[in-house]
């Protein structure tokens, strides 16, 4: 693996054993899912293109608000179907219905493809990315070249 996508993984693979707090985006102290894709931004980026109202841990579900979708979709370039890889943005769906809250970073491990994200009682983890989570997958997105 090579190029954006090379470092996109190596950063995320850096947050590992970060803790889990809620809003935070600071390596080795603490992070949500936003939060690890806010500080993967600025190693391989720079500076965040927009700064990150203040959010609940539900994510807007009461108002079914796709605050998260809409963000990506300003920032992120749409994955289509079939370009799969490594270094690419997932957005989750946690149930049927609900809106896209969850977020993790694609790479592979031993045995297959992985994510890395970060989640409460955890931290930030690489998991295998299994038939539970790939089925929650709603939306892949790539960085962009440049911003």
């Amino acid at each position: 693996m090579t190029g954006r996508a090379g470092l996109v993984v190596a950063a995320a693979r850096g947050w590992i054993g970060t803790p889990y707090v809620h809003q935070a985006s600071c390596r080795g102290a603490g992070t949500d899912c936003l939060g690890l894709l806010r500080g993967v931004w600025r190693e391989v980026l720079g500076a965040e293109p927009e700064p990150v109202p203040p959010y609940t841990p539900d994510w807007a579900e009461a108002a079914r608000r796709e605050g998260l979708m809409a963000a990506a979709g300003r920032w992120l370039v749409p994955v289509p179907a079939g370009a799969e890889g490594e270094g690419q943005v997932l957005l989750f769906r946690m149930r049927e219905g609900a809106v896209a809250k969850h977020l993790g970073l694609s790479a592979r491990m031993a045995g297959g493809e992985s994510f890395i994200h970060a989640y409460t009682g955890h931290g930030v983890v690489e998991s295998p990315l299994s038939a539970p989570w790939a089925r929650r997958i709603v939306a892949r997105f790539g960085f962009p070249d440049g911003v």
